[in-house]
């Protein structure tokens, strides 16, 4: 692996970028390199800074992507790119959609360029036994290895899982359980941490009941983002 003094992340970004204006499906192929640099550093940062989040407004607040690169470059052409405007990600990064990894790839890269403005929390599908199934293997495996996406997933389980803005608004990808009486039962949560999702409150960690455990997967009585705004419909 380079050194990752080596490796640089403003040309990481610019090349992410290129595509802008392209055909959607055009690929960006990073090195192996450039991406396991990436989630190292990206890995580091997410350890550092709280599980649960405390962020101040004006923030955008953006819902799932799942690999649908170029509807992530249209968000940010609409809403300005970093650091133009501030953002916060909900989870559900890669899965189901064609691109997974320049979607993680440029989420990650903005992280690590700004990591005081640009934030992304876990969604069910940052998940090993989810992403498995539904996609994000199979795309890490045709384009690159498998032990790149076992790298994804030793990031993936940093991640913070929910976070508050202005001290009143409370986000996260999917809900709580009724029995969660305390913000403070969040921050003991310890990463890395891997996700149950057989049910819709997975346990996310064995220091909680599974009573007391958040969901990660968001209930099906809920609207989303895309019941909302037609201009943003992609596949869930």
């Amino acid at each position: 692996m380079a050194d990752q003094h080596e490796v640089d992340l403003d040309s990481i970004i610019d090349r992410l970028l290129e595509v802008r204006g392209s055909r959607p499906g055009k690929q960006v192929q990073l090195l192996e390199t450039e991406i396991r640099y990436l989630c190292t550093k990206a890995r580091e940062i997410f350890i550092s800074q709280p599980i649960l989040l405390e962020l101040e407004a004006p923030i955008k607040i953006c819902g799932d992507i799942h690999g649908q690169y170029y509807d992530l470059l249209r968000l940010f052409e609409y809403g300005g790119f970093p650091p133009e405007a501030n953002y916060l990600f909900l989870g559900d990064y890669v899965d189901r959609g064609k691109q997974s990894l320049e979607t993680i790839c440029l989420l990650l890269a903005y992280k690590i360029k700004y990591p005081e403005n640009f934030f992304i929390l876990r969604g069910n599908h940052e998940c090993a036994s989810i992403n498995r199934i539904y996609g994000f293997y199979d795309e890490c495996k045709r384009r690159y290895n498998i032990k790149l996406w076992k790298t994804f997933t030793d990031c993936f389980n940093c991640l913070p899982i929910a976070a508050i803005i202005d001290e009143k608004i409370f986000t996260m990808h999917g809900g709580l359980s009724p029995d969660l009486n305390s913000m403070e039962q969040i921050r003991r949560v310890m990463r890395p941490t891997d996700v149950c999702p057989s049910s819709l409150s997975p346990s996310l960690s064995p220091s909680l009941s599974p009573s007391l455990s958040l969901s990660l997967s968001p209930p099906l009585s809920l609207l989303t983002h895309r019941d909302l705004d037609p201009r943003l419909r992609a596949p869930v």
